[in-house]
């Protein structure tokens, strides 16, 4: 479509894109509330509900990192938007590593959104050449797959078939964001490229369709207003939620300990 034709394109609202990021977010705060309460205040019903959602984490965490790789082809300012949130996540790293240094957050999910979000910016107009493809999206499945192992040292489908990495890259932290990295690395909240870039690039493909204004009847209008308005507002809610949660759990502990006084 002509550059000039696509700028006529009215876009209505994904409101489907809001709910799902917004279950999204949902989902991970309570499942760091049940960290928090697990790790920092060693609570056993916290530990069981944690055990109970961690199989579903990635899942969730997957399902926010596709949707932002579609809202990244719908945006005209991906390098402000990365650069802006990119501050975000190094301030999150100072503040975890000076309040709670043994749960700090080296690459978590806003310091990989950031850089993948920086990463399109450069590349949209690479992008831009290439028309959606059910292809690139399995392609992009097949490369996230092949790339699972680089954090147990192996690039490929398994140890068997794969390819060996160096025993050398594991001995530094250096490449960390990359998914190699020594036995001491440490981040609470960890999200490297490898493999999960290819999830934000099967969304950026996806969001060719979103621009075009070509998704599913279905996907525009509202169905759970809850979710939807959780998703409008998911980056200010992500960054406050751990604060709140740490001093909720902090102001039940105080309570706790008065009580058995």
């Amino acid at each position: 479509m002509p550059k000039s034709e696509n700028a006529l394109i009215e876009r209505r609202r994904i409101y489907l894109m809001d709910e799902l990021r917004g279950f999204a977010v949902f989902c991970m705060v309570f499942y760091h509330g049940f960290y928090t309460l697990a790790y920092l205040y060693n609570l056993k019903a916290g530990m069981i509900l944690l055990n109970f959602f961690m199989p579903a984490e990635p899942y969730f965490a997957g399902m926010f990192m596709l949707i932002a790789g579609i809202s990244s082809d719908l945006s005209h300012s991906n390098l402000k938007r990365g650069f802006k949130l990119l501050g975000v996540a190094l301030v999150v790293t100072l503040v975890t590593w000076f309040i709670v240094p043994q749960e700090v957050i080296t690459f978590g999910i806003l310091h990989f959104l950031s850089v993948c979000m920086i990463l399109y910016g450069l590349l949209k107009p690479v992008s831009d050449r290439f028309r959606f493809s059910w292809a690139a999206v399995a392609a992009c499945a097949v490369l996230f797959i092949g790339t699972m192992g680089i954090s147990k040292g192996y690039l490929g489908f398994s140890p068997q078939l794969g390819l060996q990495l160096p025993d050398s890259l594991y001995q530094t932290n250096y490449l960390a964001p990359f998914g190699i990295y020594s036995y001491t690395f440490l981040s609470a909240d960890y999200f490297p490229l490898f493999p999960w870039i290819f999830v934000f690039a099967a969304g950026t493909f996806l969001g060719k369709i979103a621009a075009a204004d070509k998704f599913p009847a279905f996907t525009y209008q509202s169905r759970v207003p809850f979710f939807s308005w959780i998703g409008r507002h998911a980056l200010i809610l992500y960054i406050v939620h751990q604060p709140v949660i740490y001093g909720v759990c902090y102001v039940v502990e105080l309570i706790i300990n008065l009580f058995r006084r």
